[in-house]
């Protein structure tokens, strides 16, 4: 698959490490009748850019342990058994398996469960930071179903309803740092 590189303006080739302090790894999902929004603090990946925007890979691992919902006992509930069971269970993975230029199609990993999913991908640029790094931006989102992940805890309520929502939308903010070219 050919990709047309004009629609990656700036693109370097080369491998990128995930720089979390100006990277986000975010969440929303419904609670009753408002969403709740959440993120997690620790994760790592890396890009591997080409001279073909088709070629594009890319990895990530996320510490559950790390999820931030601002509410202490509902984090301390999403670490449980009734959740992520991060006791029995490793960090979510992601990996790419192909690139189209605007969708990242690749497998994610929850609870052991491994299941396709397709990232929409904003490519937002490359630029040097005031150190003299090279940098690449990407926004990207996606929903899964968290049942078919195993997360799949659940209160009913009057009227067939239930107290968390299926659908979990992700959405990503990620700032890499050019480590070879």
């Amino acid at each position: 698959m050919s990709i047309d590189v004009a629609a990656f303006p700036g693109l370097v080739a080369g491998t990128w490490t995930i720089d979390p302090s100006h990277s986000e790894v975010g969440f929303t999902v419904r609670h009753l009748m408002t969403k709740v929004r959440g993120q997690f603090e620790k994760f790592e990946g890396e890009i591997v850019t080409t001279e073909n925007p088709a070629d594009f890979k890319a990895t990530a691992t996320i510490d559950l342990n790390s999820v931030n919902t601002r509410d202490e006992q509902r984090d301390g509930h999403l670490r449980s058994q009734d959740f992520f069971d991060v006791e029995n269970h490793g960090p979510m993975t992601f990996r790419t398996t192909s690139f189209d230029g605007a969708v990242a199609h690749g497998v994610l990993t929850v609870k052991g469960v491994t299941k396709p999913v397709e990232l929409e991908v904003e490519y937002l640029g490359v630029d040097t930071d005031a150190w003299g790094n090279t940098r690449i931006g990407f926004e990207a989102t996606t929903e899964i179903s968290r049942k078919e992940f195993g997360v799949d805890f659940q209160i009913p309520l009057d009227g067939g309803k239930f107290l968390v929502g299926d659908k979990v939308s992700v959405q990503l903010s990620v700032q890499g740092i050019l480590q070879t070219a």
